[in-house]
């Protein structure tokens, strides 16, 4: 199995309801073929090197990984936060 991480650090005049409609989007991917298990939230800590939201999917294999990117809805919440974010950073390994 595969799992891929994501940390979303939003840009500072972006406000608590469009983070949360984010988070809302990436929720709706949990039913996408080949994510076995999917799960964001919001960062509680806020320490100095925190990122804003964190977004945890395990996928079967590095195939269902790259249907995964190619996806038009997973696409479209792509497209929706880079307008959000500041900086993106992802790690995908094997579990």
């Amino acid at each position: 199995m595969l799992l891929h991480l994501v940390s979303f650090k939003y840009k500072d005049d972006v406000d608590g309801a469009t983070r949360a409609q984010h988070r809302q989007r990436l929720a709706g991917l949990k039913g996408l073929d080949g994510v076995i298990d999917l799960k964001v939230g919001e960062d509680v800590v806020r320490s100095p090197r925190s990122y804003d939201t964190g977004l945890s999917i395990t996928f079967p294999d590095r195939a269902a990984l790259e249907a995964y990117q190619t996806n038009d809805r997973h696409v479209a919440v792509v497209q929706f936060a880079s307008a959000l974010c500041a900086h993106v950073v992802a790690v995908d390994f094997e579990i």
